[in-house]
């Protein structure tokens, strides 16, 4: 069952946010105010170490730096229980882009995350965190 409900905001604010909505391909504020909701519930559940979580860790490194991914593979099998699926890409002679997607408890996922991308070696990455879908 869906509710109505308004919302208050000034002549400048409701111009950026209608703005925005036009950048990004919204049709409407509906659309986008639901969006903005569900993504505060997902951060929120972040906050909460015994939830069971989704994410994927995505990086980019140099294929020449020494043993750098022999470490990455090794890590991922010290938490097989939540690795779910990982993809390895050459970019160019030198450079490999990781992608590797996880499932389990948001402080375990949280911890792989930061110890994968801290890896000495590694020239870009980045942790997106996601959800099961069961809490919103």
């Amino acid at each position: 069952m869906l509710k109505r409900f308004g919302v208050s905001l000034n002549e400048d604010l409701l111009s950026k946010f209608d703005n925005m909505l036009e950048e990004e391909g919204y049709t409407n504020r509906s659309e986008a105010i639901r969006d903005l909701i569900r993504d505060a519930l997902v951060k929120k559940d972040w906050l909460n170490d015994s939830i069971e979580i989704v994410g994927a860790v995505v990086m980019v490194y140099s294929h020449h730096q020494y043993k750098l991914a022999q470490k990455v593979t090794q890590t991922q099998h010290q938490s097989y229980k939540n690795v779910l699926s990982s993809l390895h890409v050459h970019l160019d002679s030198d450079n490999c882009l990781e992608v590797i997607v996880l499932k389990g408890k948001a402080k375990d996922i949280r911890q792989f995350g930061e110890k994968i991308i801290s890896t000495k070696g590694v020239k870009y990455g980045r942790f997106i965190g996601a959800t099961t879908g069961s809490t919103i």
